[in-house]
């Protein structure tokens, strides 16, 4: 079943704002205000990506500024109090994606690594940009009539809807509305309209069996 094309590559921000490793802490925070981003790839060389620093690396220098770390879990934060540079201050191997990979696979990385934005790489890991939470939405914002002819060539090509029933799309709401004789090929319709991009949920409004003469 073919499935919406959209990647990384469609939502990302080619344009991406990095450090090099050494950049000092004060820059760095200047950085992070002046593009408004809460982290930044941190590059060596022509653009490899060695690194990121968030604010969750900057805040231990004034989380520990005058208390010692209390808890053994709170000593590798405290280790960055006093780091001045961003190699110091790094998480490193970056947790990474690639232009190709789709947006669901963005969202995982985003979620199991709880971080807010990724640097997109290629396959010998040189920058090429970066992608936040907010652009993995932006399909959301895709209009009703997109959406629709993406169903029809997409879906539909491959799973006909049965006779007498047809669809709708409102506020990316997918409503399959009208009599239905056998139900069996709805759920496999639902999930495939649903693994459209931009598709918010999908809605039945399907009567009782049709006539055996209909």
């Amino acid at each position: 079943m073919p499935a919406s094309q959209y990647t990384v590559s469609d939502v990302m921000s080619h344009t991406a704002v990095a450090i090099g490793r050494e950049a000092s802490y004060k820059e760095i925070v200047e950085v992070m205000h002046q593009w408004k981003v809460s982290a930044l790839p941190v590059l060596e060389g022509e653009g490899r990506v060695v690194g990121v620093v968030s604010e969750a690396d900057l805040l231990p220098k004034e989380e520990f500024r005058r208390d010692d770390p209390r808890l053994p879990e709170q000593l590798d934060e405290a280790s960055k109090a006093g780091a001045v540079l961003a190699e110091e201050l790094m998480s490193s191997p970056a947790v990474t994606v690639h232009p190709d990979a789709t947006l669901a696979e963005a969202a995982r990385i985003m979620a199991r690594k709880a971080v807010k934005r990724l640097p997109v790489v290629n396959d010998v890991g040189m920058l090429e940009g970066v992608v936040s939470r907010s652009d993995l939405l932006k399909v959301f914002l895709r209009p009703d009539e997109e959406i629709a002819e993406e169903i029809r060539q997409l879906v539909l090509g491959e799973l006909p809807l049965p006779a007498h029933v047809d669809f709708s799309v409102l506020e990316g709401v997918v409503t399959l509305h009208g009599p239905v004789r056998d139900r069996a090929l709805v759920p496999l319709l639902a999930r495939a309209i649903r693994a459209v991009e931009g598709v918010v949920d999908v809605r039945m409004a399907l009567e009782g069996a049709v006539g055996a003469n209909a």
